[in-house]
């Protein structure tokens, strides 16, 4: 939400070149369709910066709960009603000449009762502190991102819900292995005619902590040994305006030294499929069984060193869109016991109306993996998600969802048969 405040001594030329500039805007806005898939942000540019503006967003969504799961083993009861209302609340200021920053705060979320930020990064398209040709020419190429921040790892992460914001994926539920946390991290990106290369430095880590007490033993901290790296390489062309193809490459490296890194257990906001799969023990207090803000996924969580790599391939035909993962991931944990997970994705969906405003498709999601790599028996789990979505308005969507889960060989925890399906609603909105 932008707050324009307009000089009344404003020339009517200067009008005549806003009004145009809109119509030309909005033009190429709706032949991409006004419900287009976003990824990185286009630059900043900077010649149209006057003075420090500040913009103000919030994101909300509310589901309604229709599931039922089971298992050999005992499972708690599912009744059926409204989840949990999550909401995010965003600013971001314009600085200088293409130079932002962010800042986004959970208002409410499954894992925490109260507000707390989720993150914050600048972001630098142009340099004009420095007064230099070659600077210049360099940053229209390159941008500069630097924060306490979702890192740019995948894809993936741009069609998911995240807490609030869940008008950003067109199904109900995220992927069953999330890749998805925020830690300190410089992201470098460079594009050029629909190319683009991006280099990044993190620690990896949602939480950050000089010295760790455990044992009778302290473990100090130390930045410069636990630093990681991530990557992206790839091409995103609109081949014409109703065309749109793109293909990345993403890795994600952290080293023996690094103590915790968090990027498929990063998540503090939690899954939309609450309580699922959970089991019924006779000590369980009303604590116990309502805590766990990550049921319904599976993944390696927090580990050491780890290697990831996702490839993703985005496609757009007119209303037929197209959508695919795959991902694999393998490292040690904290014990020194070994991981290794599979993931692949696909999902098809149709938008029409007369601007798209309408939508109906299908998702397919499987992991294979095993947390103990000196066991050749893999686990999976497999899930198809069927759904239909309407944007009332931009800001604001109506979608529905049919889930069914599968849990396979996990014999201690559920038995030979488990899963849950049944059905999600969720009205969601964001500006």
């Amino acid at each position: 939400m932008d707050i324009i405040i307009i000089n009344h001594k404003t020339t009517a030329m200067k009008y005549y070149i806003l009004i145009r500039t809109f119509i030309f805007a909005s033009a190429l806005f709706l032949a991409s369709g006004l419900y287009a898939q976003q990824f990185e942000p286009p630059q900043i540019p900077g010649d149209d910066f006057d003075k420090v503006s500040v913009n103000v967003g919030g994101d909300f969504a509310l589901q309604y709960q229709v599931l039922d799961h089971h298992a050999d083993s005992t499972l708690i009861p599912l009744g059926t009603g409204f989840n949990l209302p999550t909401a995010n609340f965003s600013i971001s200021a314009d600085l200088a000449g293409g130079i932002s920053v962010h800042v986004e705060t959970y208002l409410s979320a499954r894992h925490h009762n109260e507000a707390w930020v989720k993150g914050g990064y600048l972001l630098i398209d142009e340099l004009p502190f420095i007064n230099a040709a070659g600077v210049d020419r360099a940053m229209d190429y390159l941008t500069v991102k630097v924060g306490n921040m979702e890192l740019d790892y995948g894809d993936a992460h741009y069609r998911r819900t995240d807490n609030g914001r869940a008008t950003t994926n067109p199904f109900v539920g995220n992927y069953i292995m999330d890749a998805f946390t925020t830690a300190p991290a410089i992201e470098i990106m460079f594009r050029n005619n629909g190319w683009l290369l991006m280099g990044a430095v993190t620690t990896g880590s949602l939480r950050q902590d000089l010295v760790r007490y455990s044992g009778g033993n302290y473990t100090t901290y130390d930045a410069h040994q636990e630093l990681g790296v991530y990557w992206k390489a790839g091409i995103d062309k609109q081949l014409r305006s109703d065309i749109r193809t793109r293909l990345t490459v993403s890795g994600y490296h952290m080293p023996a030294r690094n103590h915790n890194s968090t990027l498929y257990g990063g998540d503090r906001a939690g899954s939309r499929y609450y309580l699922v799969m959970k089991r019924a023990t006779n000590n369980s207090s009303d604590t116990d069984i309502k805590s766990g803000h990550t049921t319904g996924r599976w993944y390696p969580g927090t580990a050491n060193k780890s290697n990831s790599l996702m490839v993703n391939l985005f496609a757009k035909l007119k209303g037929f869109e197209f959508f695919g993962t795959y991902e694999n991931a393998i490292g040690n944990y904290a014990s020194g016991d070994e991981f290794k997970f599979s993931q692949a994705g696909v999902e098809g969906l149709l938008r029409f109306g007369g601007q798209e405003q309408f939508y109906a498709g299908a998702r397919y999601n499987l992991v294979n993996g095993n947390t103990n790599t000196a066991s050749d028996d893999d686990q999976s789990v497999n899930r198809i998600q069927i759904g239909a979505g309407w944007f009332m308005l931009k800001s604001t969507l109506l979608k529905v969802e049919y889930v069914k889960q599968n849990y396979k060989d996990f014999i201690a925890d559920y038995g030979e048969d488990a899963g849950f399906n049944g059905v999600m609603i969720e009205a969601a909105i964001s500006f």
